[in-house]
């Protein structure tokens, strides 16, 4: 899979990919590609990563591990990216069930006094994409009460809300990577695959992506680690280094 350059003229109104060629939808007296957005949130919309989940992970293990360094904030990526956040925490750090109990506690203390903030732009981007009647369906590893807070609380003034929530409260065979929340966002908004676009910044959203059989794009402005940009720009139809590359891409 070759992933767009964006601004090149790869995917432009006048060219098509020669592997892809992707849809654009008339609505509202505007055009978007893609009918529906999956986003994700932290390190996608917000500056999760950061401000919240490094900082409850360093207390963990200052409570939990104290003999042992922390990752760095750039290994804590490359562990959500791969094996993944469970995998990381059972396997490598061998947290018990008790243990990981405390975590998650630990967990939601930080994210219910910590409100990460909206990457420059995005919402911007979202409104003006929604105001030509395209959808938003959230899928995280964040807690759905806390994703709707976190718009909720926005001060940009365009009071972009998204459609679906899916985050942390689903099952755990629901969640991302899984392609369930895809699934079920094509089912409840009537959709076929070819009208959605699942950005994300980490291997989970392109594994549930491709499980499910939908395009999806690399969110690439908050953080900029090889072995991630590689899989990523390998795996994804587009690339976005930035905010702007991404919104030129869903409303050209």
């Amino acid at each position: 899979m070759i992933p767009e350059r964006v601004g090149s003229s790869g995917w432009g109104e006048g060219g098509a990919c020669p592997l892809f060629r992707v849809p654009v939808f008339a609505v509202r007296g505007g055009r978007t590609r893609y009918r529906c957005l999956i986003i994700d949130h932290d390190d996608t919309a917000v500056d999760g990563t950061r401000r919240v989940h490094y900082p409850a992970h360093l207390k963990v293990m200052e409570i939990m591990r104290p003999h042992l360094p922390p990752v760095t904030l750039d290994t804590w990526f490359e562990k959500n990216f791969d094996p993944g956040i469970m995998s990381f925490l059972v396997d490598e750090l061998a947290m018990t069930p008790e243990e990981l109990t405390l975590e998650h506690r630990i967990w939601r203390e930080f994210t219910s006094r910590e409100t990460p903030h909206f990457y420059a732009g995005f919402l911007d981007a979202l409104a003006e994409y929604t105001s030509r009647g395209g959808l938003i369906s959230v899928v995280s590893h964040s807690e759905e009460h806390v994703i709707l807070s976190h718009y909720n609380g926005a001060t940009n003034g365009h009071r972009v809300m998204p459609d679906l929530v899916f985050g942390w409260g689903l099952e755990p065979n629901k969640r991302k990577p899984h392609p369930y929340p895809v699934l079920e966002t094509l089912r409840r908004l009537d959709l076929a695959p070819r009208d959605v676009l699942v950005v994300d910044d980490l291997k989970p959203g392109v594994d549930m992506a491709e499980a499910a059989g939908v395009d999806v794009a690399a969110a690439g402005w908050s953080h900029d680690i090889p072995v991630i940009r590689e899989f990523m720009q390998r795996s994804c139809v587009a690339y976005f280094a930035t905010v702007a590359d991404f919104a030129e891409f869903i409303l050209r």
